[in-house]
């Protein structure tokens, strides 16, 4: 399996009720590497393309109403295996739904209010990471730890 890159974002509840550090956290002891980070408040126009897929269901305008209401904060993590494994961090969509010791499943209210984002496939991701970051936003780096790693 090779590395892969994958775009994670921290929806406006999970800034505003302090939980970018323990989301952070989690993907940092998971072994995963940040190569972007921002915070900012989406536009309409931003929100409206990252949920473009939903622009013919109800709950479409919701969505970008919910996620242009405060700060979210917009993540780019690399590892091997990194988009499948972050959807398993982050758990069902459904808080309800989602297993204990998942992002969702420990940190989330409702589907409305499910704390995170992240990317569900490969061609999704670099869709993504592209509309979020240019880019001159994207930091090629390799951890100091990777000299300890033994190779098979």
């Amino acid at each position: 399996m090779t590395a892969e890159r994958t775009f994670i974002a921290i929806k406006p509840d999970g800034v505003q009720r302090g939980l970018v550090g323990e989301v952070l956290g989690r993907f940092e002891r998971k072994g995963f590497k940040l190569v972007a980070l921002k915070q900012l408040i989406p536009s309409r126009d931003l929100a409206q393309e990252h949920y473009g897929v939903h622009r013919e269901r109800p709950f479409f305008d919701k969505l970008v109403n919910f996620i242009t209401s405060g700060p979210v904060i917009a993540m780019v993590w690399e590892g091997e295996g990194v988009i499948s494994n972050a959807r398993r961090m982050i758990g069902a969509t459904k808080p309800l739904e989602a297993d204990p010791g998942t992002i969702r499943g420990d940190l989330a209210i409702d589907i409305g209010r499910n704390v995170i984002h992240g990317s569900d496939a490969p061609e999704t991701a670099v869709f993504e990471i592209g509309l979020w970051f240019s880019a001159d936003e994207l930091s090629s780096w390799e951890p100091a730890d990777q000299i300890w790693r033994v190779e098979e």
